[in-house]
């Protein structure tokens, strides 16, 4: 019931968002991620708020904030797909948003529980590049996208501004090739409304899980990585 309510009151806040799809809509989303939209407090608020229920075990606390954040996705992905094929122009959008929204409050609620300052240039543009997963993260750094995985440009000697409007690219992107990969495989059974519903909120749940597990995994404690940073002779080009 509690998820239900959030629910119902961040919807219409995520459609106000959801029109300006562009590279410049990630920044916004994580912004709002990190110091909370509507009834969703604070990431940082979140996961001290789980951390406290686990009795301060990091690594118990990180596993509650992904299971609630895959509740949460599940949520919004059986709302925004349960219309069937009528309502597909006019949810994506706001799946894409609500989805973005949600995975970079759970990533931020995992960097905050690290030791990492989420004000920070580099670690918000960690928190963006870790929604996209481990392979695409991979496939990037090979072709010299960006110059390592989030945990690289986390702890990296200084902010770069220009490397803003790259991550913000690959991860919209990344955003809507996923949603609507994820619509075109379900074309069959979105012509079945509720059927559509169900396949959302498995599909978005699941990959949620998957970014939080990849979070998990990538930004480790900030204090053991300084000489990893320093080894990378990446260059922007």
């Amino acid at each position: 019931m509690f998820r239900q309510a959030i629910l119902k009151k961040v919807v219409p806040d995520v459609h106000r968002m959801a029109p300006d799809l562009n590279s410049g809509f990630v920044h916004l989303t994580v912004q709002r991620a990190i110091h909370g939209i509507g009834p969703l407090p604070p990431a940082s608020a979140a996961a001290e708020k789980q951390l406290a229920e686990q009795d301060g075990d990091v690594e118990r606390a990180i596993n509650e904030l992904i299971e609630n954040h895959v509740s949460l996705a599940a949520a919004q992905g059986f709302v925004t797909n349960i219309g069937g094929l009528v309502t597909m122009a006019a949810t994506v959008p706001v799946n894409i948003t609500g989805l973005a929204l949600i995975q970079c409050r759970l990533v931020a609620g995992i960097a905050h529980l690290r030791g990492y300052d989420l004000s920070d240039g580099r670690v918000r543009n960690a928190i963006l590049l870790s929604t996209l997963g481990e392979d695409s993260i991979k496939e990037l750094v090979k072709k010299r996208k960006i110059p390592g995985t989030p945990m690289v440009i986390a702890t990296a000697p200084a902010y770069d501004p220009g490397l803003d409007k790259l991550v913000a690219a690959e991860v919209t992107a990344a955003l809507v090739n996923r949603v609507l990969g994820k619509r075109a495989a379900s074309t069959v059974v979105r012509r079945i409304p509720v059927a559509g519903g169900v396949w959302g909120a498995g599909t978005d749940g699941y990959a949620t899980w998957q970014v939080g597990k990849y979070a998990a995994r990538e930004l480790r404690t900030r204090t053991v990585q300084g000489e990893l940073v320093e080894k990378s002779g990446w260059r922007r080009r």
